[in-house]
Order: structure tokens, then sequence, then C-alpha cells
């Protein structure tokens, strides 16, 4: 991959989708606009992205995006020409695309599409909560000693010797 994305952003008039990318050919920040045209509040956010898609000069670029990042600054766009203010519109679209993880969900029974959609939802709320080097209460080796709850466990005895093991392994 030569272009790796670093921020996207949009402008509403005209609906325009730009992107800020690492040309790593040549080392540079660049950024690109990628116009949106005969984009209206009743358009198929889907479509648009895969219009998108289709172009062989923003195919690269596009597919590195998460699409969900994506489908939130394109209804973003579609609010702005609802007539909403941009924070009104951003606080719409997060409030109609936040979605809440069942940890008891069994993911095996889900089809490819849902899956897909529920895998970039935890993806958004695992770079939301991360802490990288630099941030304010960055720790490198955290330790954590989690207090035993419920009845001791059992050794099982198989592992605690090397005498009885396999000497082929």
């Amino acid at each position: 991959m030569a272009l790796v994305p670093k921020k996207c952003g949009i402008r509403v008039d005209p609906p325009t989708l730009i992107v800020t990318y690492i040309d790593e050919r040549s080392g540079k920040k660049r950024q690109r606009s990628l116009p949106l045209r005969k984009f209206t509040k009743q358009s198929n956010i889907d479509a648009a992205i895969e219009d998108l898609k289709v172009k062989p000069k923003h195919r690269e670029l596009i597919e590195q995006i998460n699409r969900r990042q994506l489908e939130k600054l394109l209804k973003v766009i579609q609010e702005r020409q609802d007539g909403r203010r941009l924070d009104d519109a951003i606080k719409k679209v997060e409030k109609e695309m936040e979605v809440v993880i069942d940890p008891n969900e069994n993911l095996n029974t889900l089809d490819d599409g849902a899956l897909s959609e529920k895998k970039a939802i935890m993806d958004e709320t695992f770079e939301k909560n991360r802490k990288k080097p630099g941030d304010p209460g960055f720790q490198y080796e955290v330790e954590i000693d989690f207090e035993k709850e419920g009845p001791p466990i059992e050794s099982s005895g198989w592992d605690d010797s090397e005498e009885d093991s396999d000497p082929l392994f």
C-alpha cells in the first residue's frame, strides 16, 4: 500500500469527502478531495460509498477507511443538507449509530454482513478507549491482581512435573 489514510473529514457544500493521507512512495503528507456528485439528503449511503470505490483513483484510500466512519460522515452531510446545525447533526448521527454490543450474544450465529458491522463497532469502541504512549494516564506494563471469587481452582496435576512429559516434545 502506497497511500495510508490518516484523517477523514467532510465538506457539506458541495458534498465532498476529504482524506488526509501519507504517500509512502514520497513520504509526503497529502490531502485529496473526493467529490460526492449528485449526493443529496435522499441518497443511498451504501451506494455512495460503492461509487467512491469504483473509481480506481480513490479505491486504495476508501478501502482502508472504516466503513462506519464513512457512513457517519455521509449521514452528517445529509443532516446538514436537511438544515440542521453541525453540532446538532453530529449528535443526531452519533445517537442513531450508537449500538451497544451484548457480551452474551453468540456472534457465530450472525451472517457475514451483521458480523462485519459488529466487528466495526467493536474496533471503533476499542480505538476510542485505547490509551497510547503520550496519552494522559498511559502506563506501560500494567499488572493487576484479580481477587479470586468463588471456590479455589483445583490443580489437575497433569502439568506439575516434567518427568512424566513426552521427551519428543
